[in-house]
């Protein structure tokens, strides 16, 4: 059985990373039934003009920098952290995900449950074969994102430590291919489709993932905060239905008679796809068809390309 999930109504809720293409649902869903703060840098007017227009708070900070967090609230019931930073200069971005997770929990250590959005980009490559929770980690993304995996497994490795120096319940979500009528990864792809830009594929075939729509990550957020221990929970998210790039970009051309153009890349992403009995044994099943959500994609940002 699936854990109980929290009531999130009315409580007072800290997001972080409320600009991005992930949390920014997040922050407009939960802005209707609760008390929502939100923290980033917010160095562009527009976006602190744009998250306060969902009927958040806004809060400026640097997690890299503790001292900026002083002057800040700390009563929160739950801390929902989905900053990341992709600068490629190691020395700031360990800071800001790494040190700046540890900061911004020591701030909110009276909370009933803090919530850590990590990556599947944490695991070493394995072909198709599906990562459990166990598997061996490695730098993954390091092709595009020099930093990303690293500093990912760094932030992992401090919420750990914080979670059982504070006994703060922590659960660390590693999350797959987030996607909806905002954005994301096939998104990407048709657009590729569209001016003819060929897509790179790992020539181990097929290259399967996850994706998750947004409205089963913010169905499933109360259960993952249900789930939070102080030995920080980590368990994988992502949809319950395995899907490749190449059976999505086939499904894109069936919707808009747009033909993907692929090329063999060894230094492309590869599979990276999930082991769901954890999650389906802590937060059950995800519910969007990954067909149903890619239609509703494509009709949302470009109906113009459906036949």
């Amino acid at each position: 059985m699936p854990v109980s999930p929290v009531d999130l109504r009315k409580c007072k809720i800290l997001i972080t990373g409320p600009t991005g293409q992930v949390a920014r649902p997040v922050v407009e869903h939960l802005a209707r039934i609760a008390d929502v703060y939100t923290l980033a840098r917010f160095r562009k007017a527009e976006d602190r003009a744009d998250i306060e227009a969902l009927g958040a708070t806004v809060l400026q900070a640097d997690l890299a920098d503790a001292g900026s967090l002083a002057d800040l609230p700390a009563d929160f019931d739950y801390v929902l952290n989905f900053a990341v930073v992709k600068t490629g200069d190691f020395a700031y971005d360990l800071a800001a995900n790494g040190e700046g997770v540890g900061n911004l929990m020591s701030h909110c250590r009276s909370a009933k449950a803090f919530l850590h959005f990590s990556s599947t980009a944490v695991y070493e490559y394995a072909g198709q074969e599906p990562r459990s929770e166990d598997a061996p980690l490695g730098d993954n993304h390091r092709v595009m994102f020099p930093t990303y995996s690293i500093s990912k497994i760094a932030a992992e490795t401090v919420c750990r430590f914080v979670a059982r120096q504070h006994d703060l319940p922590t659960t660390i979500a590693r999350l797959s291919v987030p996607y909806g009528d905002n954005g994301g990864w096939m998104y990407y792809h048709l657009l590729m489709m569209q001016q003819g830009i060929a897509i790179d594929l790992h020539p181990d075939k097929p290259n399967f993932y996850n994706p998750i729509h947004v409205d089963d990550y913010i169905e499933k957020i109360p259960y993952l905060l249900g789930a939070a221990s102080t030995d920080a929970t980590t368990v994988n998210f992502g949809g319950s239905q395995k899907v490749s790039i190449e059976q999505w970009c086939a499904y894109l051309e069936e919707l808009t008679g747009l033909q993907p153009l692929f090329q063999d890349n060894p230094r492309a992403f590869g599979s990276l796809c999930i082991d769901t009995e954890k999650m389906h044994s802590l937060i059950g099943e995800t519910r969007v068809d990954w067909r149903e959500g890619m239609l509703s994609q494509v009709q949302h940002l470009a109906p113009q390309l459906l036949r």
